[in-house]
């Protein structure tokens, strides 16, 4: 099974590139679906065919899906919401802005996400594209079973046998709602599943993620975030699609400095996301609504490439905790210490490697450290980076 997930600031055509590319693998005959995660649907509206919470067929061998958030979220955090609503109102909070406030951040798109895991069992389809929510912030939360895992083993055991041992003394003393033995079921299997479906996004052989973008400053500088943090935690990234370029066949003089400022931002792509592939589909003259045009779409973005491919293997940096400080280590095959040069500004790191460059966004946890040293480690540039020591 192959799972691709596409994700990419609001308004960059991830929809479009998503449905395009299962499109393309319906056409070469693998089971397809293509589901969207993002709360804004859109999915529908690529196909020109309505869409619903259940997997609807669209064409041979392609199937899409709009989750029903509302359904997800009752499904895997309904105990957990109604418990919070109630504490929440016992403190005197209207019951309807408690039952909102209830609604934790990443909620709806984890628990959309936890689809994927369900598909993935039922071995109905080979492939599964996703259409994430904007930016990427879905995947960063994907960090957290991380950190849940160790509290399900360490901590988990210890809160649910002293609320145990606590309750009836506490229902003496006072009204305060208690959580009982089926809300700590409900979180135990919720943290097994988010674990479970981390592993799966986050297993090299199955899945990876792709970043859509437009040849826009302030849209390349927001992958390069997505890209960082996917990075740190542990998801690969196999290609970025630069969408919506100019044309070189349009002659028209008003497009003159937009196909200027492409040329540009095409090479600040090139440097930023560097040894990745750049998948390019142009500005096309129509909206890309139905299955002619999608099929468009995909020609010019892969080619006679099949989409289910992996573009790209490995990791193009990696961080790691050492002591009191932290190591990034860069590949960087084939290149002599001589001709490398580093240069920082703010969260940015640039590595000139002769003419040409590569420029990385550093995470937040590094961003605010200085770099202490930098080596060549065989193929590999390690830098680390600590507290100043003044």
């Amino acid at each position: 099974m192959r799972i691709i997930l596409y994700t990419g600031k609001g308004g960059v055509g991830k929809t479009s590139v998503a449905a395009a590319t299962a499109l393309r693998c319906a056409d070469l005959g693998y089971r397809t679906i293509v589901i969207s995660t993002d709360a804004a649907h859109s999915l529908a509206d690529s196909f020109d065919l309505p869409l619903g919470p259940e997997p609807t067929l669209v064409t041979d061998n392609l199937w899409g899906q709009e989750l029903d958030v509302l359904y997800q979220m009752d499904k895997y955090w309904g105990n957990v919401q109604k418990y919070l609503a109630t504490v929440l109102a016992w403190r005197g909070l209207d019951d309807l802005i408690a039952e909102e406030l209830a609604v934790l951040p990443g909620m709806e798109e984890l628990a959309s996400l936890l689809q994927i895991v369900h598909l993935h069992d039922d071995c109905d389809f080979e492939v599964i594209i996703v259409d994430c929510a904007p930016t990427g912030a879905t995947l960063q939360l994907l960090s957290f079973p991380e950190v849940a895992r160790w509290y399900l083993e360490k901590i988990f055991p210890i809160e649910r046998k002293a609320v145990q041992l606590s309750r009836p003394l506490i229902r003496a003393v006072t009204d305060l709602p208690i959580p009982d033995d089926e809300l700590f079921d409900t979180i135990a299997d919720l943290i097994t599943q988010l674990t479970r479906m981390h592993d799966l996004l986050s297993d090299p052989q199955k899945a990876s993620v792709r970043l859509v973008l437009n040849p826009e400053k302030m849209v390349i500088k927001e992958a390069q975030r997505t890209f960082a943090y996917l990075n740190l935690y542990g998801y690969l990234t196999d290609a970025v699609i630069s969408n919506r370029l100019i044309p070189a066949r349009v002659h028209d003089s008003y497009f003159d400095s937009w196909k200027v400022s492409h040329e540009k931002y095409s090479q600040m792509i090139e440097e930023a996301f560097s040894p990745l592939p750049i998948l390019k589909a142009p500005l096309f003259g129509q909206e890309v609504i139905g299955l002619d045009m999608l099929r468009r779409m995909a020609e010019s973005i892969y080619g006679d490439d099949d989409p289910t491919k992996m573009y790209f293997v490995g990791r193009t940096h990696s961080v790691e905790k050492k002591d009191e400080g932290y190591i990034l280590s860069l590949p960087l095959p084939f290149v002599e210490k001589q001709d490398l040069q580093l240069t920082r500004s703010g969260d940015e790191l640039v590595v000139h490697i002769g003419n040409r460059k590569r420029n990385l966004i550093l995470p937040r946890v590094l961003a605010s450290l200085e770099v202490q040293s930098a080596r060549f480690d065989e193929d590999t540039l390690v830098i680390t980076f600590g507290a100043d020591e003044e």
